[in-house]
């Protein structure tokens, strides 16, 4: 009569595994393709058959809850596993998702990993909107507006605006890490726009305006955004339609 209980678990797990794989948002997608295009990567890992891993430090700084010790064990998780398999733990660390259930619960079972990606990339948004960056991959990029400059770490630009990554990569001697903004969003428009880049939400605060979604729409187009799900303008229009 054991078995059941198994069984059940089994089908549980296995359910859980494809409602996940196949509900990846729109920031979970931008930062897989991140790891998986190797683009400005700034740490390597070493598998079991010696091949070389790269990845981000920003993406697994904050992911693996800002603590050195947790990159340490992940290295050595690293060299005992096959090329396949550690490519697989770098997507489920950098995504949360579960691509392979069993390394998945493995790995949770040595490393300290943040859950929840919308709170990973909060935290980035405001930690690293104080601090320098250390690392030259990672450095700030100021966007010049009339009222502000806003400050990015280039990596986040680079996953999140097909824009900024088509700028970045054909710059061959980067000569400045600014740049003025032709959006002609408004200020409280492109405040909306750099918390959805980091979030993939909308601050509760704000009020929408019909005259907001207007230039949003306008500027999803101009930063080439991303927009499977969930979609920057749909969560503008239903935010829009709560607050009338």
């Amino acid at each position: 009569m054991k078995i059941f209980p198994i069984i059940i678990f089994l089908v549980v797990l296995i359910n859980h595994f494809f409602i996940i794989l196949f509900s990846f948002s729109n920031l979970e997608e931008d930062l897989i393709k991140l790891f998986r295009r190797k683009e400005f990567c700034n740490i390597s890992f070493k598998t079991k058959n010696g091949e070389i891993i790269e990845a981000h430090k920003l993406i697994l700084k904050y992911r693996l809850n800002q603590n050195q010790n947790e990159i340490e064990k992940l290295q050595e998780i690293i060299s005992n596993k096959s090329i396949k398999e550690s490519n697989q733990i770098f997507e489920m660390i950098y995504s949360n998702k579960i691509i392979n259930p069993i390394l998945y619960y493995e790995i949770k079972e040595i490393i300290n990993l943040n859950e929840k990606i919308e709170e990973t990339m909060k935290r980035i948004y405001l930690n690293e909107n104080e601090n320098e960056n250390e690392n030259e991959n990672e450095k700030d990029f100021i966007i010049e507006r009339k009222e502000k400059r806003y400050k990015f770490p280039k990596l986040i630009l680079i996953m999140r605006s097909e824009l900024y990554r088509g700028m970045f990569l054909s710059v061959t001697e980067d000569t400045s890490n600014k740049v003025t903004d032709y959006s002609e969003l408004s200020n409280k428009s492109f405040q909306i726009f750099e918390y959805w880049i980091y979030s993939n939400q909308i601050k509760d605060e704000i009020q929408i305006t019909q005259e907001i979604i207007d230039e949003i729409k306008i500027g999803i187009d101009y930063f080439q955004l991303n927009q499977t799900n969930p979609n920057l303008f749909d969560l503008l229009i239903n935010k829009f339609k709560n607050q009338n």
